[in-house]
């Protein structure tokens, strides 16, 4: 065999045997597969052909855990109860949402800060806005970028943050980053995907956008 040849097939090998560099976490695009969260309550699941009871999911979404709202972002562990309000932002909950995004006169942008398997249709992904720190760090930096390009400057475009439930600090930190930016109509949807899909509303697969 020649110098040639057997070069050829080593480098071939080599090829073959490296292993597929793995996505990162990024604005806009598609989020990494998450770490494994403790299952957390979620409002039941409606049954065919079953309405809801959005008076008692608005409830639930809404429980107060006794936890109490900080304008510091949250360094603990991301699943766990979360406060009832956000300083300097609004609670929506499904029924408000699914108004929201029904108004054709209004142009809201929707982040998904989970960054699992599916999400409510039109969602950005905004997985890193999740991460602790500071309100100078690096993560906000992009964050602003991110922000700035996706509402074209806009502090009033209504911002909607939404991770697992209300049992998840991840879009709570990330409706922070965005209120100290100086947006001015910072939505944090606590019920998360759970309480979306107990709704019985539409999602689709997570993927790039």
């Amino acid at each position: 065999m020649s110098r040639l040849v057997a070069s050829r097939l080593t480098l071939l090998a080599c090829v073959l045997l490296t292993p597929p560099l793995v996505a990162q976490d990024s604005f806009g695009g598609q989020p990494a597969p998450p770490a494994p969260a403790p299952a957390a309550p979620a409002a039941p699941r409606p049954t065919a052909g079953a309405r809801p009871d959005q008076d008692a999911q608005m409830a639930a979404e809404r429980q107060d855990f006794g936890v109490p709202p900080t304008a510091e972002l949250h360094a603990g562990p991301m699943h766990a109860p979360t406060p009832a309000s956000i300083p300097g932002g609004q609670v929506i909950t499904t029924r408000g949402l699914v108004e929201l995004l029904g108004n054709t006169q209004v142009r809201a942008l929707v982040f998904d800060v989970l960054g699992g398997q599916e999400r409510i249709p039109g969602a950005l992904a905004a997985v890193p806005a999740a991460q602790a720190g500071s309100f100078r760090d690096q993560t906000q930096q992009e964050f602003g970028g991110f922000l700035r390009q996706m509402t074209q400057g806009s502090a009033d475009t209504p911002l909607v943050f939404y991770c697992l439930s209300s049992h998840c600090w991840m879009s709570y930190n990330a409706a922070l980053r965005a209120i100290n930016m100086g947006y001015r109509n910072v939505l944090w949807y606590r019920g998360g995907i759970e309480a979306w899909k107990a709704a019985g509303q539409r999602v689709e697969p997570n993927g790039p956008r």
